[in-house]
């Protein structure tokens, strides 16, 4: 029985998986159990921030295991304070919860804006989201993500949400009522198809929220951690959050998931209001610090800036739509080339890619990859797109 056979044998079927297992990884490169080698422009779904086999990463997390993996939150965890530091000094966020993937620190930032307004005595509980925008697949981050093909299936759903326009100023006001608590965002919706708020939109939505006393809350779990070319994604755009979630390449492939708050918010969650087991434990923690103190060096926020310019500069060759921030990029296909399907034969030729949205190609690669990898991963990709009929420019 092979790993295929096995694997659709023992595991519950919820994913569609490639025919592929992978063995092992170097920088940007995996490598299968047949040894054939592929050139990664998904890192794990924009997970694996400095690649594979980092040094420093692999180091740290085999030192940390000879001492202690785990221990709870019911004591202090230094690495755990380091990287709380960091995320603070490096954010417009006073205080950090860590919990373990996107989803739960999501959830942990929509108990945290329930629990403010109760401690204030005011009766605000909802939430205006956006259409495209995904924040996770908990029954209560789930219902955050306006997008109906994720509903179907778990209702009812938990209410407290109502959903308003993307870059539509006019929307979100009519969707506002005396029980709206907080205002959460995608800032590039990443599942919803590579998508950019527009800066004149997310000032007149900040300054919004300011003037009705609505929470802000900004969703950086895809696109924070340098995945941009800054620390996170809210900083190209002139504004201070209320609360910031982090998840996905903050561990750099160890899970960890962090929910950012300004004092005044964080303050309502008190000894026994909420909790995560395992968040920040040693070794996600170890992994945290490692990643952060690398992307948070100046140079190498400026390559990612630099690469991720070159990344859609070599995309806008095919002379389809290319959008996105740093190294966080989507290129929308016409509905006659189907996205899954240059993945797939993409992937026969040694390219790892993604899709997002109705139709769109995701590059989300390791933050370390250099131009000469990117010319690499546009000459096969040059090489399929031909294969489907399209003529390079």
């Amino acid at each position: 029985m092979n790993f295929v056979e096995e694997g659709n044998k023992y595991l519950v079927g919820n994913y569609s998986r490639f025919p592929v297992s992978f063995e092992k990884g170097e920088g940007v490169y995996l490598y299968d159990t047949e040894g054939k080698k592929y050139l990664d422009f998904l890192a794990g779904i924009a997970v694996n921030t400095l690649g594979y086999n980092h040094p420093k990463l692999t180091n740290a997390i085999c030192e940390q295991s000879k001492k202690l993996l785990h221990v709870s939150n019911l004591f202090y965890i230094q690495p755990q304070i380091n990287v709380a530091k960091i995320l603070v000094e490096n954010s417009s966020g006073d205080k950090v919860f860590f919990s373990n993937s996107g989803a739960e620190a999501n959830e942990a930032a929509i108990k945290m804006v329930r629990k403010y307004f109760y401690d204030k005595g005011q009766h605000k509980y909802e939430m205006i989201t956006f259409k495209g925008g995904f924040h996770g697949r908990t029954l209560k981050t789930l219902a955050a993500t306006a997008q109906p093909k994720y509903h179907e299936g778990f209702e009812p759903l938990p209410e407290g949400f109502r959903y308003a326009e993307f870059n539509n100023i006019k929307s979100v006001k009519e969707n506002i009522s005396s029980k709206t608590a907080a205002v959460m965002i995608e800032l590039i919706q990443g599942e919803g198809g590579i998508n950019p708020a527009d800066k004149e939109f997310v000032n007149e939505l900040y300054n919004l929220c300011k003037q009705e006393d609505i929470l802000f809350v900004v969703d950086e779990v895809q696109t924070g951690i340098g995945r941009t070319g800054k620390i996170f994604a809210y900083q190209h755009y002139g504004i201070e959050p209320d609360i910031i979630t982090s998840a996905k390449g903050l561990g750099g492939g160890i899970p960890i998931g962090a929910t950012i708050a300004k004092e005044e918010v964080a303050k309502s969650l008190t000894p026994g209001t909420h909790g995560s087991t395992f968040g920040g434990n040693y070794i996600a923690s170890v992994s945290a610090e490692v990643v952060l103190k690398e992307i948070t060096k100046p140079e190498f926020l400026e390559k990612v800036s630099k690469n991720g310019k070159y990344l859609a500069e070599r995309l806008k060759e095919f002379n389809f739509n290319v959008k996105g921030i740093g190294l966080m990029v989507g290129m929308d296909l016409p509905e006659n080339i189907n996205a899954s399907e240059i993945v797939k034969k993409s992937l026969e030729n040694g390219l790892i890619l993604g899709t997002a949205g109705k139709n769109t190609l995701r590059f989300v690669p390791p933050l370390v990859i250099n131009e000469k990898e990117i010319d690499e991963g546009i000459d096969i990709l040059k090489k399929v797109l031909t294969w489907f009929g399209v003529n390079y420019a």
